[in-house]
């Protein structure tokens, strides 16, 4: 196991009707800006909740932060927040309200283009306290201080993570989960499921209790994703989908261990060039990705192989394959399509991929060996 420092602040405020506890958080000297992303949180009593809990608080609402949220979007809320002497961010909705939030946070407390902080997270020096409501289950940015920002202008979308951008704290009621859209909950799973394995699918021997935490997750979503997709209305399933996400991305299955994140960075152009919800990118992603890599992953390959899927009989190669197959059945179970060409996706933009991965001079993977000619190969095996 390697050196690691870990810590996490953020207070999470887990379960039904807990929205109300929010007023105890947030001192009422603050103002709060509310943050929001479309109007489904109208539909479903998320934002009357929200409403009745702060109604003793001075509050400002800022709406349409979107899915991958745009650059241009949150400039637009750092300078309400400016104008209107913002001194609290509260976020309610998805990882993208969440994420695009954190980035207000630190615009706030910033002179210049927020972008720049985008770019260059280590100017980040400060941030506006903030918390979160969290609606839909994927990202785990209400216990981390990560986020990924769009710039549409220029299809770019890239991450960013500060110490100073950790939720103060999060509140999980299962039950605002229930009205999400199908398509949003697959990709969630997904999202959830790929987020372990890139702190898991790396090298072997690591770390026991790091597997089997990881472990545990994988097999929770395994166990519930079916299920989930067939009536997203169980409490303790969505509870327990609640709390996978959570935990996959919250600091808890990657102390001292090595990370891969190449799925992400490759999915992160596809949705840039393509729009494709972020989930869906990696159900397309990962699998390409074991193919690849299989040699250098190969014995953490059969050891979730055995552990996730109970897959003993047969050679290694075959045993290797028979993973990678259950692993991408298991996406298409959930509703989503796995291959490129099935989105009407192309040798272009495999291309473009490996064009800004040279331009950037990147290399991703727990052995820095995903380079542009890697990421190509990675896509080329999902057409």
């Amino acid at each position: 196991m390697e050196n690691f420092i870990f810590k996490n602040p953020t207070q999470l405020i887990f379960g039904k009707g807990m929205i109300s506890k929010i007023a105890e958080e947030i001192p009422q000297d603050k103002k709060v800006m509310l943050t929001f992303g479309g109007g489904s949180i109208k539909r479903n009593g998320v934002y009357d909740q929200v409403c009745k809990s702060l109604e003793k608080h001075t509050t400002i609402e800022f709406w349409g932060i979107e899915s991958n949220p745009d650059i241009s979007t949150l400039r637009k809320a750092i300078a309400l927040g400016k104008k209107e002497n913002i001194d609290y961010l509260l976020a309610v909705g998805g990882g993208s309200v969440i994420d695009g939030t954190k980035l207000v946070a630190a615009g706030l407390c910033y002179e210049g283009d927020s972008w720049e902080l985008v770019l260059n997270p280590s100017l980040i020096k400060t941030a506006v306290p903030l918390a979160s409501v969290l609606t839909l289950p994927a990202t785990g940015s209400e216990m981390n201080c990560g986020g990924v920002i769009s710039c549409r202008e220029n299809k770019l979308k890239y991450s960013f993570a500060s110490p100073h951008t950790f939720p103060v704290f999060s509140v999980l009621d299962p039950e605002t989960t229930y009205s999400l859209p199908s398509h949003q909950v697959a990709c969630g799973l997904v999202d959830t499921f790929v987020h372990v394995m890139e702190q898991y699918m790396t090298t072997i021997n690591q770390s026991r209790i790091m597997d089997r935490w990881a472990e545990g997750i994988l097999q929770t979503i395994v166990e519930i994703g079916p299920s989930i997709m067939k009536d997203q209305t169980q409490y303790d399933l969505m509870a327990d989908f609640m709390l996978s996400a959570t935990m996959g991305l919250n600091g808890f299955v990657s102390m001292g261990v090595t990370q891969d994140w190449a799925t992400h960075m490759i999915g992160h152009e596809l949705t840039a060039l393509h729009g494709l919800t972020h989930g869906h990118t990696l159900a397309i992603v990962f699998p390409g990705l074991l193919r690849v890599l299989k040699k250098q992953k190969s014995d953490k390959i059969l050891q979730y192989g055995e552990r996730i899927w109970n897959i003993t009989n047969g050679s290694k190669e075959e045993k290797i394959e028979e993973t990678i197959v259950k692993t991408e059945t298991f996406f298409r179970s959930l509703g989503l399509t796995t291959r490129l060409s099935e989105e009407s996706i192309g040798v272009d933009t495999i291309n473009e991929v490996e064009k800004r991965f040279n331009d950037r001079k990147v290399a991703y993977g727990e052995n820095e060996n995903v380079t542009g000619e890697v990421a190509k190969e990675i896509l080329i095996n999902t057409l």
